[in-house]
């Protein structure tokens, strides 16, 4: 009787120190402008240790979607971190207008930092968190650690690395169109000496000779377009969408801001990721330290050569060596179990509007600058005056104080513009303030473009396009509406104590940010409005 209870107390004991222990290190890796179903149409090409690895391993949300609009990079970001939407965390955009002063503004922008690793006159280096109103996830984890957990950003674009680790991380590290990665003053007042060291060896430069061809003969990427096809811009551009690359051509010309739209972008910083867990000591001790990743390379080839590309296709194709590769050093230099990983996206994207026409979808892209100039006629022929301040992200912005000057109602002016814009095909809804701020319960996209939109930085109306419709160049893709295209993303999780498993049912992104705080046990970001993705979570049997 007393051996039975005494292994029932070592059973017991070992399953509370299973659902108590905390990984050493959680990695988030956020893939810029990734489609859900690219996990499905490349599924057969990918490797058994990368994408593979994680859908067998791991669990994997296959209707994950973010609630709000628009689904751009800035906000995606924020919003995976903080577990709240733009209305909350302020980050409306890439780049929006402050309604006081009409002042625009780019979302990691701040002029009172210096730059840290190229030459002070450069702007590329003049970003922080400033603009961001609310905790990440990684605050959170400083903050319960009384600020002794490591955490450190990094991608190819600056908003990419300094958004997910937020107000209180150790550095965020983003690419330079010199080559470097570079940081600004808001973190230190100088780079670490290892990645001053890194960036002296210059990896890119082999790559670069070699060109970018295809991982594989050409008549394996069967789940794309032509290689040669006419939904495809130049890439940077330049060069003709048409493998192989000269990149050492292209290089010579313009630098190594070219590297951003190609696998090398991704390849560096999977290089850079494993240079920082070594030299920064991340996972070596008992407190839980953070690497946020975001893979933006998969962004740039996406918006000049569109999701049905060879391009796209062998891009992913290599983000699946590289996250292999990320996995077995995790393995290694942290353990395995002692780590978890998280795997998500900012935002999908459209399809491509002409690819569409010509199969006979009745849809086109739009020309924002003529959006533009066909408001501004309007306003003239029908007022005699131009009000539009700004037009930016589908938000219309008014000059109040010429609409009152010459004393004009501002709610009848609305909805002149209202009715103007609605009579246009492609445009669904056009939505004014009152409505967004007072929106219908019913009405999902209005909630969507509510839980976007804030007094200070949106405009007085946004438009809302019909499906499919696209504004942008009649090449390549891009994002940013509420729907379906641009919403859903895939939402991985592995390594620790998550378990093997899927989930079909719909999910929202700011539910990550919770979710991570419950494993971590610690406050879950100030804005969170999220729930706890429970699958995930150990609970006692």
């Amino acid at each position: 009787m007393k051996k039975t209870f005494s292994l029932l107390l070592v059973v017991l004991s070992i399953l509370l120190t299973a659902q108590n222990k905390k990984p050493k290190l959680v990695v988030g890796i956020v893939v810029d402008q990734m489609r859900n179903e690219y996990l499905n149409r490349f599924y057969t090409d990918f490797g058994a240790n990368g994408f593979k690895r994680l859908l067998s391993q791991g669990y994997m949300y296959h209707n994950m979607h973010y609630n709000y609009m628009p689904t751009y990079t800035g906000p995606g970001h924020a919003s995976v971190y903080t577990g709240t939407t733009p209305a909350i965390h302020g980050i409306v955009a890439n780049e929006f207008v402050a309604r006081q002063g009409f002042r625009e503004i780019y979302c990691a922008q701040d002029d009172s930092v210096q730059v840290l690793g190229i030459s002070k006159k450069e702007k590329e280096g003049k970003m922080s968190p400033k603009n961001l109103r609310t905790t990440t996830i990684t605050d959170e984890l400083k903050l319960a650690t009384n600020f002794k957990a490591k955490v450190y950003g990094m991608s190819i674009k600056d908003r990419g690395a300094i958004l997910p680790v937020g107000h209180f991380a150790d550095f965020a590290f983003w690419f330079s169109d010199t080559g470097n990665f570079i940081s600004s003053s808001f973190y230190n007042t100088k780079l670490p000496n290892w990645l001053e060291d890194f960036n002296s060896k210059k990896i890119y430069e082999p790559q670069i000779k070699e060109g970018w061809k295809t991982l594989y003969d050409l008549s394996q990427y069967e789940e794309s377009l032509p290689d040669k096809n006419p939904y495809e811009a130049k890439l940077n551009n330049h060069l003709e969408p048409i493998f192989p690359y000269d990149l050492q051509q292209e290089f010579d010309s313009y630098g190594a801001g070219i590297i951003r739209s190609t696998p090398i972008g991704n390849n560096m910083l999977t290089e850079l990721a494993k240079s920082t867990i070594i030299n920064e000591q991340l996972g070596k001790d008992k407190i839980t330290d953070f690497l946020a990743i975001s893979y933006s390379s998969t962004d740039y080839v996406g918006h000049y050569i569109g999701p049905r590309s060879v391009e796209l296709q062998d891009m992913y194709l290599r983000l699946d060596q590289n996250i292999a590769d990320l996995l077995t050093f995790l393995d290694k230099n942290v353990g395995k179990g002692e780590y978890i990983l998280f795997l998500t996206a900012d935002h999908a994207c459209s399809e491509n509007s002409t690819f569409l026409h010509d199969h006979k979808y009745q849809v086109t892209s739009i020309d924002y600058k003529k959006v533009q100039q066909e408001i501004r006629a309007f306003g003239l022929e029908t007022f005699g005056k131009d009000y539009l301040k700004f037009y930016e992200n589908q938000n219309l912005y008014f000059d109040l104080e010429a609409i009152a000057k010459d004393g004009l109602d501002f709610n009848a002016l609305l909805q002149k513009y209202k009715n103007f814009l609605e009579n246009k095909e492609s445009v669904r809804r056009a939505y004014t303030q009152e409505e967004i701020l007072n929106p219908s319960p019913t009405d999902r996209l209005l909630l969507d473009i509510a839980r976007g939109f804030d007094t200070k930085l949106s405009g007085e109306m946004v438009i809302l396009y019909q499906p499919a419709y696209m504004e942008y160049m009649p090449l390549g893709t891009t994002h940013g509406t509420p729907y379906g295209y641009d919403t859903h993303v895939p939402a991985l999780f592995f390594g620790g104590t998550i378990p093997k498993g899927e989930n079909f049912e719909k999910q929202y992104i700011t539910d990550i940010a919770p979710t991570i705080a419950h494993l971590l046990r610690i406050t879950m970001p100030n804005g969170t409005e999220g729930k706890v993705l429970k699958e995930i979570i150990p609970t006692k049997k």
